[in-house]
């Protein structure tokens, strides 16, 4: 099956939180698109603003409101001609029920459909392990979302979230996907397996980047994977509307 270039959706990917995660995250977009010709895609805007304030340092009180430039950057994409918003960064979906009512877009939530994809497993997994961003974990994201599907979450002890966690994704987002990046996101990951995660979710859009999932002996979750296939299949109901 193809999504036709008539389809009515245009995709906006509000991003720059961080540039190499926005540009695998449309990479992952283009690679689960069906289709055999270039205009079996789907038109897609990208606003790529790394100007946007750290979300973390925000969270914790130690960094400016992103809101503003998040509110500009959808004011972008509508003007632009997107007719859906998706944010490739899970922390900036802490300050989405601020800018939500305002950039007269929807926005397709990220965490959401992660909830909605760990639901629909069968066998029916109970216990995950996240990996994630100090201001993701402070937010209580993934504790909120998950909940109210019954699934419990294990987070990472105050010393591995810094010193492993932390550390992975700043080296990332600095452009290092080292052997060293790698073995600290994999401990951190089998420290979460070990008190019982059945499966992990790469809950910053950095950790794919430097964590393979082979490198994990449960399913690795990849959000921006499944906000892409959200995304498609959001487009094709819309071809199929017409």
């Amino acid at each position: 099956m193809s999504i036709p270039a008539r389809t009515t959706e245009v995709i906006g990917i509000l991003g720059g939180m961080g540039p190499a995660a926005t540009a695998d995250f449309y990479a992952k977009l283009v690679s689960i698109t069906p289709g055999a010709s270039d205009q079996d895609h789907l038109r897609t805007v990208i606003w790529s603003d790394p100007t946007i304030p750290d979300r973390t340092e925000a969270l914790l009180g130690k960094g400016p409101d992103p809101t503003p430039w998040l509110l500009d950057g959808g004011r972008v994409l509508r003007e632009a001609g997107a007719t859906v918003i998706a944010i490739p960064c899970n922390t900036a979906h802490a300050f989405v029920p601020r800018i939500a009512d305002h950039v007269g877009l929807p926005i397709v939530h990220m965490i959401g459909e992660v909830a909605r994809y760990l639901t629909s497993l069968s066998p029916r997994i109970h216990t995950v392990g996240l990996l994630a961003t100090a201001g993701t974990v402070r937010a209580g994201l993934y504790q909120e979302w998950l909940g109210r599907s019954g699934i419990h979450l294990v987070l990472p002890d105050n010393a591995s979230q810094d010193h492993e966690v932390m550390t992975a994704i700043r080296k990332v987002k600095a452009g290092t996907r080292d052997d060293t990046t790698t073995a600290l996101l994999t401990r951190a990951a089998r420290r979460l397996t070990a008190r019982g995660a059945q499966a992990v979710i790469a809950g910053c859009t950095e950790i794919p980047l430097g964590l393979s999932a082979d490198a994990v002996d449960v399913p690795l979750v990849d959000p921006a994977l499944i906000l892409a296939r959200a995304l498609v299949s959001r487009a094709g109901a819309d071809r199929t509307a017409r």
